[in-house]
């Protein structure tokens, strides 16, 4: 099989499909080569946050770009359902992150400080509140919850039909998308890509390695650098329940369904075949803590998948100097992100070119001299 392309984008998650349809939005003639349903997706086991609070320590930049993302899903979600009939379900009203006695208080506290006092960082509200004025929006809290943190621009969406919508959405833009073909080589010859498959070579005037931690070993193709850290994470879902929870926690949401999602591991496992029980154990233990009604509930599926991880948290977004119109793009929060990346990222890749004030904070240039930040970009 060989055609011709403006852009081809390797990688059908959430992360390789928002630029492609952001890419298709714009009137691009878009490839989108995937490995298919054998893939390890974080796209289907992902916590669906749309998250800004805590995220950028370290990376003030991060801040900034997270707050951007946040503010432009509701134009998101409204294309998506005019073009695809597809609602999202995106729910937007502010997150907590609960805490369980003193100590985490004071942690957590002494976190939000941090955050508040590091330079450069984009204002985004996120302030401590006590018990009594948590018990006010979450009147079902536990008597061990001692506070947390609230951020207005937190939610959550449906990630499961939000993928659903972008594939939809490509395909009405024209895009064509390829599974069962991953990419084993790419060279650039005669000013065109040719990314070579089991199925054939497809040609393309620039090319998007959104193939999350792939993105390690494409990256080098075409003279970019993808250092990851992959690491697993595990998700237990409750049995339907009343409505609740009307805000999203970094370790608790309940889905527009009405299950209850509990996740908050993070392992340096790269096996997502089994799953670590004893985690699952002290999971749901804190989240009844929080929420006692939740003991109730019967545990009806559960998971393991591996996330995509840049080496140091944060994201990655580059282009090639040796290889011109190769790009890469790899990070955790594919759905915080994913406005930014149908918007913004597609906008710059169709231009030829990513900006320099996305450029200069997330390049991999970076990591030169093993001097990568320390700080965590994730939640």
């Amino acid at each position: 099989m060989s055609k011709d392309y403006d852009v081809a984008v390797v990688g059908g998650g959430l992360l390789g499909s928002a630029i492609a349809w952001g890419l298709g939005r714009l009137g691009q003639r878009v490839a989108v080569l995937d490995e298919g349903d054998i893939a390890k997706r974080a796209s289907r086991a992902n916590f669906a946050l749309v998250w800004v609070q805590s995220k950028g320590l370290g990376m003030p930049a991060y801040t900034g770009w997270t707050v951007r993302g946040s503010q432009a899903w509701p134009t998101l979600a409204v294309e998506l359902k005019q073009q695809t009939g597809l609602d999202v379900v995106l729910q937007q009203n502010g997150g907590f992150h609960l805490t369980l006695g003193d100590a985490e208080y004071e942690q957590r506290s002494q976190l939000v400080a941090r955050m508040h006092n590091q330079a450069g960082a984009a204002d985004y509200r996120m302030e401590m509140l006590p018990a009594a004025e948590v018990k006010k929006m979450l009147p079902l809290i536990g008597p061990e919850v001692s506070g947390g943190s609230f951020c207005p621009f937190d939610g959550h969406v449906n990630s499961l039909r939000t993928f659903r919508a972008f594939h939809t959405g490509m395909k009405q833009f024209g895009v064509d998308y390829l599974p069962e073909r991953p990419v084993s080589s790419i060279a650039r010859d005669g000013g065109e890509f040719r990314l070579v498959t089991a199925q054939g070579e497809v040609r393309a005037a620039k090319v998007v390695l959104a193939a999350g931690n792939a993105n390690q070993t494409l990256a080098p193709m075409v003279g970019l650098f993808a250092p990851m850290g992959p690491t697993r994470g595990q998700i237990i879902v409750t049995e339907r329940t009343m409505p609740f929870l009307p805000h999203a926690l970094t370790t608790i949401r309940q889905t527009d369904e009405g299950t209850v999602m509990i996740g908050d591991s993070k392992e340096d496992e790269l096996d997502d075949r089994v799953q670590n029980h004893p985690i699952d154990a002290v999971m749901a233990d804190r989240a009844q803590r929080m929420f006692p009604h939740l003991s109730r509930l019967n545990v009806v599926r559960s998971w393991s998948g591996l996330r995509v991880m840049p080496k140091d948290g944060f994201p990655i977004y580059d282009q090639s100097e040796t290889h011109p119109g190769a790009f890469v793009a790899c990070c955790h929060s594919g759905v915080t992100l994913a406005a930014n990346h149908a918007f913004d990222i597609a906008r710059m890749v169709q231009r030829g070119a990513l900006e320099p004030e996305l450029v200069e904070p997330f390049s991999a240039r970076r990591f030169s001299g093993d001097t990568a930040a320390t700080g965590s970009g994730y939640y």
